[in-house]
């Protein structure tokens, strides 16, 4: 052995070394090592993980180093790494793979390192149609194994792959896979480390075995073997064949009749009851996997109705059926709940919870009978696991119920709730919270009651004062009481959108629950329970639904904002630590979103007189902060300033300035820029021709981040959109910009995308709708706001043929969006008006007149608005045209 490779077998071996300086002395020399010489090093790391003479704690670090050369958690390094390793040399990589395989089933430690390694390989290869002959050789290694390991460690590398690789790459080769994994699988495996390995691979593979689902022998051969390996006794293959029941059953629902009676249905139920918190978890997530798809096929059903076509896939209402035997066992469930909870402790209690809240949704009205007797006979039970268990099931059926069931239900139990809110159990008082939470989410004319409005406010008040998890829940009952309250009062003064009612059922407390709001945020144990965030949540919510009489304590709370916000900055130079510096970071941003609450609530008056104090504090964020939540909420709370301000910004522009082209730079924090180009158009709207001096270099920047690939894509639709604002705003000097935006957004409309991608559809339909957004603007700014159109609007005229040529395409596909239906007839409309008859026969055509239909009958109103708008513009020139038509003689 050459001595290089015994020097790196030590230095392994020191990677596992419990001396601190060796650990660190071994990290050094791999880090050079990978640096000086890639190729030679990932060669020898391949070499000690084939060769069985080396020890066991070297071949399992070999393996490790050799998998961190191939994969990164980091999804851009993965795919550079992916990328890497197909540039090297043929002959390397043959190498390599010939010693990974090789190294398959000969080591002793499990889970397997060679699995990894082959797996990586083979997410890097088989994509680009490299390594064909790879399944074929892992399906014979597991049906022909000369050992229990080498069985094993390959179906680990199949489950890696499956589980890692693109589900489209391995279709054309499912039946193999499925072969390997099933041979694994049988009953006749004596080893449970083979069945479990198998029973992962499985699961890993479901996605793309749907032509095997389709298939009636194979499917029952499928399901027969995963029936089988829920009955094992080992529990790991149990959970695992468990998981497989509740992935089949959001796949392949429509082929899941012929087993629900004789064996899933026996199966999920045994799960549930069992005292393994593991098994148990599965059998609960099946039937809320039931419940969910059955919802999701409710929806589709009465979409259907409305097209007057029949659904394409029918609900088997198997939730419903099932109620009777399965809300026991949940109910059995919930009084299982740990004394000291961790939040981010998942188990079977909480799952339960949520199992019923779905099954409520599912199954409606259905689901009382089932419930109420278990609630009406142990709310008021001695055992505290009792009266929380009853409270959870009383929370958790909420959300499914008809207004006339739900509204006397929780009337009838208010007083007890109320009672229940000064339990001796800070458990039970958490529920109690909560399921206020709900109530004034989903019911709040029972909580605004007034019969049991005061006992409420001052349970909840007194909740504010208790251990955190209890407070952030009665925080977000306030929030759900705010809005509850001014919704009311609006709906009863028919002010509606047009300004805040003049007063509401809160007024009188209003000024007392800010206050203790206000001391809530400041509870030294304000991290715990997520308290902090939820008590600012709550005082943004109440400020934002206040009506006129509490204006006074508006102003008053946006005093104490500012001068916190102040003080908060003063701090900066205190801190020490990583978590001080988050905490002090999560502070600025709850501020900046409370100081837009507050500001939304100025009056014109009152605006400009705190404006240079709140801008300011905003400076000086930006000026110290690099955190891009940070700069991400600053630049909101600025936009809202614009908002309430308009013109009156102007005076803030020359020192704001070089903090907007930060951001519309800042291409590593995407959300930041995307933040910046909105204000962008919030300052352009605000300014109008006052925005001119800034204009040259804000369009540059634009026009940089479109022309910049590493730009996110989220980003360019909004710019396009924020041209259609600029030009709206400075109306004819736009020309100078206008012959390179034309270009850019022929680019743009221009665009494909992959049709298979839900998600590339409406990235494709925001892109487009930027696009007509530009378009708009461009028309609308350069026509002017006299009724003649501006003689600008015929430089135009040449752009006219290509623009409608793009409606056309946005109307013939049959993917198109609302918002693009909505933006795509505002433009027919507008270029009726702008050019007039010539106008008639360009647009008259049956693709832009059946989007027009479509538009008129959508149920969003500004889409059904603007194509009403559009065809009666279409219909003037029509009409024009018939009567200026000379006579027959």
């Amino acid at each position: 052995m050459h001595q290089e490779t015994l020097q790196l077998i030590q230095i392994l071996e020191k990677t596992v070394s419990p001396d601190k300086n060796e650990l660190e002395q071994a990290s050094s020399f791999l880090q050079q090592a990978a640096a000086t010489n890639l190729l030679g090093f990932i060669k020898t790391l391949s070499d000690i993980l084939r060769h069985g003479g080396n020890g066991q704690v070297a071949r399992m670090a070999a393996g490790l180093q050799l998998k961190n050369q191939l994969t990164s958690k980091d999804h851009n390094i993965r795919l550079q790494y992916q990328q890497r390793w197909l540039d090297f040399p043929e002959d390397i990589r043959s190498y390599i793979k010939k010693n990974v395989l090789g190294a398959l089933g000969t080591e002793t430690n499990r889970p397997s390192s060679a699995a990894q390694c082959v797996a990586y390989i083979a997410v890097a290869e088989l994509p680009q149609g490299q390594w064909p002959e790879l399944i074929q050789i892992l399906v014979n290694n597991v049906v022909q194994a000369t050992s229990e390991m080498q069985k094993e460690a390959t179906l680990e590398s199949i489950g890696y792959i499956c589980q890692e690789i693109d589900s489209d790459v391995l279709v054309s080769q499912s039946n193999d896979i499925l072969t390997a994994i099933v041979h694994g699988m049988r009953p006749s495996e004596s080893s449970n480390h083979v069945r479990f390995a198998a029973t992962q691979a499985l699961l890993n593979s479901l996605e793309f075995t749907k032509a095997n689902f389709d298939q009636p022998t194979e499917r029952n051969y499928i399901m027969e073997v995963v029936c089988e390996a829920t009955q094992s006794s080992d529990t790991q293959i149990k959970v695992a064949a468990l998981q497989c029941l509740v992935k089949i059953m959001s796949l392949y629902y429509q082929h899941m009749e012929t087993y629900m009676a004789p064996a899933l249905f026996p199966i999920t139920l045994e799960a549930m009851k069992s005292e393994n918190d593991a098994v148990a978890l599965q059998g609960i997530e099946f039937w809320s996997n039931v419940s969910d798809e059955e919802v999701d096929l409710a929806i589709e059903d009465t979409e259907a109705q409305e097209a007057g076509r029949p659904p394409c896939r029918v609900s088997r209402h198997y939730a419903k059926g099932a109620l009777q035997y399965i809300v026991p066992i949940l109910l059995q469930k919930l009084t299982k709940q740990e004394e000291l909870d961790d939040e981010d402790d998942w188990n079977p209690s909480k799952a339960a919870g949520v199992c019923l809240m779905l099954l409520a949704t599912c199954c409606e009205d259905e689901i009382v009978s089932h419930v109420l007797p278990f609630i009406k006979e142990n709310i008021k039970s001695d055992n505290w696991r009792f009266r929380d268990a009853s409270l959870m099931a009383f929370g958790s059926i909420l959300g499914g119920l008809e207004s006339s069931t739900l509204k006397p239900l929780v009337e009838q139990a208010m007083p007890t709730l109320i009672e229940l809110m000064y339990d001796s159990s800070v458990t039970v008082r958490d529920t109690a919270a909560w399921t206020f939470g709900r109530i004034c989410e989903i019911i709040p004319e029972a909580a605004i009651n007034e019969t049991f409005l005061k006992p409420l406010l001052e349970s909840l008040i007194t909740g504010l004062k208790a251990e955190p998890r209890v407070a952030a829940n009665v925080c977000w009952a306030f929030s759900g009481l705010a809005e509850a309250a001014y919704e009311s009062a609006s709906s009863e003064s028919g002010s509606g959108d047009f300004g805040a009612p003049k007063t509401y059922v809160l007024s009188q407390y209003f000024e007392f629950i800010v206050q203790r709001l206000l001391e809530t945020t400041d509870r030294p144990d304000g991290a715990q329970a997520n308290l902090r965030p939820a008590a600012y949540e709550a005082l943004m919510e109440m400020v934002k639904n206040s009506p006129r009489d509490c204006y006074v304590t508006v102003q008053k709370t946006t005093m104490v904002i500012l001068e916190r916000l102040q003080q908060v900055l003063q701090m900066e130079s205190h801190i020490s630590s990583h978590s001080d510096r988050s905490q002090f970071n999560d502070l600025q941003s709850l501020l900046c979103g409370t100081l837009q609450s507050v500001l939304r609530k100025m009056t014109p008056d009152d605006a400009p007189q705190i404006s240079d104090a709140v801008m300011t504090a905003l400076l000086t964020m930006f000026n110290s902060n690099k955190s891009g939540g940070v700069q991400e909420d600053a630049l909101m709370a600025v936009s809202t300033l614009v908002e309430v301000l308009g013109e009156g910004f102007i005076k803030y522009m020359d020192a704001f300035k070089p903090f907007l082209y930060l951001g519309l730079k800042n291409h590593q924090e995407y959300q930041v820029c995307v933040t910046a180009v909105g204000l962008t158009g919030d300052i352009f709207r605000a300014l109008k021709l006052k925005a001119l001096p800034y204009c040259d270099e804000i369009m540059t920047l634009l026009l940089e981040n479109l022309g910049e690939p590493t730009v996110h894509r989220s980003v360019k639709p909004q710019i396009l959109s924020v041209f259609g604002d600029i030009v709206l705003s400075i109306g004819s000097e736009f020309k100078k910009y206008l012959d390179v935006v034309l270009a850019t957004l022929v680019q743009a409309s221009a665009a494909q995308v992959d049709r298979n991608d839900f998600d590339m559809i409406d990235y494709l339909n925001e892109l487009r709708e930027g696009v007509l957004d530009a378009y708009t603007g461009i028309i609308q700014g350069l026509k002017g706001d006299g009724l003649t159109p501006s003689p600008d609007v015929a430089l135009l005229e040449p752009h006219i043929p290509f623009i409608i040529q793009f409606i056309m395409t946005v109307a013939q596909d049959a993917e198109h969006s609302d918002a693009t239906v909505a933006v795509a007839a505002g433009i027919v409309g507008d270029l009726c008006l702008a050019f007039g008859p010539p106008m008639l026969p360009l647009l008259d055509l049956d693709p832009i007149n059946e989007m027009m239909t479509q538009g008129r009958r959508s149920r969003i109103s500004r889409t059904k608005t603007l194509a009403t708008w559009a065809t009666k513009e279409l219909r003037k020139l029509k009409q024009g045209v018939q009567t200026s038509a000379p006579a027959a003689s």
